[in-house]
């Protein structure tokens, strides 16, 4: 099965989330997909074994629980994959981060200014 097509589904996403978090055991992933989604137990099982089988998940034993964790090993694949995307995007943002800051920087002259004057300020929305 294809990265995307394991992560592709939004219960196996939402139980990386949880994991994201730290180990959890089966049954309180359980507890929290149930609530979430309305899946049976069984159900949740059948999302682990597909994160399990297809590397995203790891699970050991201790006792007579099963631990569940991210393997990062498979994240890392899909961040290398979309490496060759983020030049797509990245100056978008970087742009977006400079407009971000300059609104800021307005905004605290403008305060200062007001402040310095003793008038106060109100917000309005300037369009550049």
């Amino acid at each position: 099965m294809h990265a995307f097509d394991v992560l592709g589904d939004p219960v196996r996403r939402r139980i990386l989330e949880l994991l994201a978090d730290g180990e959890r055991t089966s049954g309180a992933l359980s507890e929290v997909i149930r609530a979430e989604f309305g899946i049976s137990q069984p159900g949740v099982s059948q999302h682990l074994k597909v994160l399990r089988e297809n590397g995203f998940a790891t699970v050991r034993p201790e006792g007579a629980r099963r631990l569940y964790a991210v393997n990062s090993e498979s994240l890392r694949d899909i961040d290398v994959w979309l490496d060759r995307f983020r030049r797509l995007w990245a100056p978008r943002l970087d742009a977006l981060a400079t407009e971000l800051a300059r609104g800021r920087r307005k905004r605290r002259l403008r305060d200062a200014a007001a402040h310095e004057s003793g008038t106060e300020t109100t917000e309005t929305t300037e369009s550049t």
